[in-house]
């Protein structure tokens, strides 16, 4: 099995800190012998706080850490004085990252932005100490509250790759030979399907000092929506693209066919994907004559630009930026 330190999916079991207890002090000095309620109150407990951190690429810290405690409230005291808060464990995430009820699958949030924090499980709240509850009727309160409990949850992590365009293609269609042309990633090639495990990401320069981000999905094959293949665990990745790249190789035995084969899985996945735009490019073209690739056009029938390229001969490569690079715009 390849190993790898891309991970994308982890489950793991949260408790926030409880509040700490309030004070039911009555305070007591050489000459005040009956000076009256001073507990303070309770501290609160610690916090389970989520962090973007847009150097983090992977989940992989939280693959080996799967408890994650946050410290209780300190206890009231007396002369009013109030429990120290409990510290808050902060948990730093990459972006993209979506936080999910492991019971539920009920999506509770979503990382996207640098220095972004979300409480994940809060702290419970200080007691309230005795002199809170003194009253014209009950001058000496010998009572104080109770913290409240901390909070406790599996929780589900998933990473969706941020990227500007994403590569749809079945298992062997060139995506990664593609990547490794126009830009500095080194994903593994060989001539076999599934050789891509798991999502690659290359910045493509483009004209003008400017740049885009490509990710190469792993192959999607007819039926991963209802789990076939390596199924929707790497569909999700193609949510957050803002374009799609849809490649074909020119040995298909029907380009069309494949193509809207492709299109029904993302469809089956989220509707939503149908939204996007995309880009249509007939891989290893360098295999084609001009009678070939005359035939080929001619028979070209589907809803969105397209073009020969080959990633072994860069032919179409600089057409095909301009095209993305529209799309992006």
């Amino acid at each position: 099995m390849v190993s790898s330190n891309f991970v994308d999916y982890v489950k793991i079991f949260c408790r926030s800190g409880n509040g700490g207890a309030g004070s039911a002090h009555l305070r007591r000095e050489k000459y005040v012998p009956k000076g009256g309620p001073d507990g303070g109150d309770g501290g609160r407990g610690g916090h389970i706080v989520l962090r973007a951190n847009k150097q983090m690429w992977t989940l992989l810290p939280l693959k080996y850490r799967k408890h994650i405690f946050a410290k209780d409230g300190g206890n009231g005291m007396k002369q009013r004085a109030s429990g120290k808060d409990g510290a808050d464990v902060f948990v730093d995430v990459p972006l993209g990252t979506v936080v999910k009820d492991a019971e539920t699958a009920q999506i509770l949030g979503e990382i996207t932005e640098e220095g972004q924090e979300m409480i994940l499980e809060k702290g419970g709240r200080g007691g309230l100490g005795n002199w809170h509850f003194k009253s014209a009727t009950n001058q000496t309160p010998r009572h104080a509250q109770e913290g409240e409990e901390g909070e406790e949850h599996w929780r589900i992590l998933e990473m969706k790759v941020l990227a500007d365009v994403g590569l749809v293609g079945f298992p062997n269609a060139g995506k990664s030979t593609l990547l490794s042309v126009i830009s500095a990633a080194k994903p593994e090639i060989a001539n076999y399907a599934f050789t891509t495990l798991v999502p690659n990401l290359g910045i493509v320069a483009y004209r003008d000092h400017q740049s885009f981000v490509m990710a190469d999905i792993p192959g999607i094959i007819e039926g991963a929506a209802e789990g076939k293949g390596l199924g929707v665990r790497f569909l999700r990745h193609i949510e957050r693209n803002s374009a799609l790249l849809f490649m074909i190789p020119a040995d298909s035995d029907d380009i069309n066919k494949e193509y809207r084969i492709l299109l029904r899985e993302l469809e089956k996945y989220n509707p939503e994907l149908m939204d996007k735009k995309r880009l249509l490019a007939i891989t290893k073209s360098d295999m084609l004559d001009d009678e070939l690739t005359a035939a080929i056009g001619s028979e070209m029938d589907v809803d969105c630009e397209w073009m020969f390229i080959s990633a072994m001969t860069q032919t179409g490569i600089t057409e095909l930026k301009d095209a993305i690079w529209k799309n992006l715009g």
